[in-house]
């Protein structure tokens, strides 16, 4: 480290290194005007040096002195001020100050930094520098959460965010599970369907966001509910909250069900839900009578689908060679979109081959496993089911959706589009379980459950926020505005405050976010 004269009798601080007899600078600090700019930049410089690198003085100038006396220098606070700055003016961008709990904003955005425990939070904001308040009022804002609800504070400011910058005129949902480190089931924690096959207690959550991820209602439900029946009851909280008619409801085929679709549609609301290949046979009878197997790449069938799966009231007539045009008025069916992928076609033969030769090396005896798909007993022994593979082999490239709203306001290309944004909200699924890590949870209540969920949707919509607003993930935001630091250094009994020098990345998420440092 050194220091070298400047213009004016301004003092510039360096970090350099000695090679072959000459200093190359490696760092310019800052430059200081007076003793305590000149302190200041020093300690920060000193900061940035290894142990046991040194520092050059500047040749001809003494110590600097106050009233005759050496002048003492004394480090009494640091902070990731500019990190915490940025992450407030989210929290305030989207209006959630309006919850008034500076505890509650404490582990909001210490769930942004590092996701832990409650009572960890304020070793995190610790490590940040943060001023915060004790363990004891934590706990108690998660209990004024709930008796003052926040949850629906927070979902009011997420809507007029989304309602200002985005369109709520099409909402996406899906669910996920979160599970206990716990031995024993509850009223609410119960054991249920798991993808991962877990049999730790779990419960169902269902998120409701825009189209652009940006979460606006969540809810929490049975760890053995169905995830079907989840639906209506996060669509029906949704609409009453904000008392809107008319928008649509994007989700998965796992939401296909009879029920689901006519509460939708009686509630006024148009919806697209991802169709079960097992369907087409039915819907796209008359094409296979007409045309076979033949699909061209791209190709989409617009026709319609029997709002009960076990009847064909509502289906196509076979012997009609055009496909019938879906109107609001059928009351027994739907309209069903299909389109075709070549892409898709080569995917699902690839999976296909894989069930197969993993069906025919169970039916061998080759390999002891559960009973794949593709396997059927017959007379207590296994054999392939070719009529399944064959039916499945045809259907290869195929995917469907089932609307109600009419071609004549949405085309099938539009009806596809919608259905795609659904990665969005499995996005947002995927940021609440990893960079947030919503789960595992170890709350026992439900009242503290619920409080934990709230923490999570409002941290979820502060990094979809930023994500946004930047074009940063909330990792990337950490790893440019971390490492700098804010220090308050004592000289001679008066405060300054000095901080690392803003970088291009650092300055970049500031002009995204329109921030002027303190």
């Amino acid at each position: 480290m050194r220091k070298s004269p400047g213009r004016s009798g301004a003092v510039k601080v360096q970090i350099a290194e000695r090679r072959a007899g000459r200093d190359v600078v490696l760092e310019h600090v800052g430059t200081a005007h007076d003793d305590a700019e000149l302190a200041a930049l020093m300690e920060v410089a000193r900061g940035k040096l290894y142990p046991g690198q040194g520092e050059l003085t500047l040749d001809g100038v003494a110590p600097r002195t106050v009233e005759g006396e050496p002048t003492t220098v004394d480090i009494t606070s640091k902070s990731n001020a500019v990190l915490w700055q940025v992450l407030q003016a989210a929290y305030t961008d989207l209006g959630f100050d309006v919850v008034d709990d500076d505890a509650f904003e404490q582990l909001v955005l210490a769930r942004l930094i590092e996701p832990t425990s409650k009572a960890d939070s304020l070793r995190v904001l610790r490590e940040l520098g943060i001023a915060h308040a004790s363990l004891r009022t934590m706990f108690r804002s998660l209990e004024r959460a709930g008796e003052r609800d926040y949850r629906s504070l927070l979902a009011d400011a997420c809507f007029a965010h989304a309602a200002s910058v985005g369109d709520i005129s099409l909402c996406l949902y899906d669910v996920t599970t979160l599970y206990f480190e716990a031995e024993d089931e509850d009223s609410l924690r119960k054991v249920g369907y798991s993808k991962e096959r877990r049999v730790d207690p779990q419960v169902v959550v269902g998120l409701l966001v825009d189209r652009n991820g940006f979460p606006l209602e969540i809810g929490c439900f049975e760890g053995n509910k169905a995830e079907t029946l989840t639906l209506i009851p996060i669509v029906d909280q949704f609409r009453q909250r904000h008392s809107l008619e008319g928008f649509v409801v994007v989700a998965d085929a796992g939401m296909l069900s009879a029920t689901n679709l006519r509460e939708l549609d009686d509630a006024g609301l148009h919806f697209i839900v991802g169709s079960r290949t097992t369907k087409a046979p039915v819907d796209l009878e008359s094409h296979f009578r007409w045309h076979g197997d033949a699909f061209r790449d791209g190709q989409v069938i617009d026709t319609i689908t029997p709002r009960h799966g076990r009847t064909r009231a509502g289906a196509s007539d076979p012997m009609v060679k055009a496909e019938p045009i879906w109107k609001s008025e059928h009351d027994s069916s739907w309209r069903a979109v299909w389109a075709y992928s070549g892409k898709r076609a080569v995917r699902d033969n690839r999976t296909l081959t894989l069930q197969e030769e993993r069906a025919r090396d169970v039916v061998a005896g080759d390999k002891a496993a559960r009973t794949p798909r593709f396997v059927k007993t017959v007379s207590g022994s296994r054999k392939i089911d070719e009529a399944s593979l064959a039916r499945a082999r045809r259907l290869v490239g195929l995917k469907g959706y089932v609307t109600n709203i009419p071609a004549t306001l949405m085309p099938a290309a539009e009806v596809m589009s919608s259905y795609h944004d659904l990665w969005h909200v499995e996005q947002s699924f995927r940021m609440s379980k990893t960079d947030l890590r919503a789960r595992p949870m170890f709350h026992h209540t439900r009242d503290a459950i619920e409080a934990h969920l709230t923490i999570v949707f409002a941290s979820l919509a502060i990094s979809r926020y930023l994500h946004t607003t930047t074009g940063l993930t909330v990792r990337k935001i950490l790893h440019a505005l971390k490492p700098i630091q804010q220090i308050t250094v004592r000289i001679a009994g008066h405060d300054h405050v000095a901080r690392d020098p803003i970088t291009k990345p650092a300055q970049a998420i500031l002009d995204a976010l329109d921030i002027t440092l303190d």
